[in-house]
């Protein structure tokens, strides 16, 4: 028996429920998220967003974010490998570019607010790698999955069932 085969063999456990569906419920709030989600776009380079996107949704544990921003990514044309990469961004370095792990190293400032700030360093690489219109827009792209991944931690919604468009 292969691999494959094995884990064929297996049965999965049951997806969890979902507590409840917050776009049925507060459809005017899901249609103003979506709009900031097009809004939070523009302007920023889309493997940087994606990178944004799934960094923030692993430190959130947002399984449904995670799920449907690699599934993007790779649709996109990301490679697997920097994926899977992604949670071990400090030891896997030579994956990425400066400017990537600056955006990186925001966006785990931005989502981890223990200390109640985002440091002046993180800050400053950021800042030497993006102008200050990208850079806030970059600051609205994290701020923004950070919202998702909370409604969707909050609600649990289920992974699994995304489909990338196009």
């Amino acid at each position: 028996m292969n691999t494959n085969e094995a884990h064929e063999s297996l049965e999965r456990l049951p997806a969890h429920a979902p507590r409840l569906d917050w776009t049925k419920l507060a459809p005017e709030a899901f249609k103003a998220m979506v709009r900031l989600d097009t809004a939070a776009k523009q302007g920023v380079e889309p493997v940087l967003l994606n990178l944004a996107k799934i960094r923030a949704s692993q430190i959130n544990h947002c399984a449904f974010c995670l799920d449907m921003h690699s599934k993007d990514a790779l649709a996109a044309g990301e490679s697997a490998e920097r994926i899977f990469q992604l949670d071990a961004w400090r030891e896997s370095r030579h994956f990425y570019t400066a400017k990537e792990i600056a955006a990186i190293e925001l966006t785990e400032a931005v989502t981890v607010l223990t200390d109640g700030f985002v440091p002046d360093e993180v800050y400053a690489r950021a800042a030497t790698e993006f102008n200050e219109s990208e850079l806030a827009r970059l600051i609205v792209a994290i701020t923004t999955i950070n919202a998702w991944n909370r409604f969707g931690v909050s609600t649990r919604l289920v992974p699994g069932h995304y489909t990338p468009a196009g």
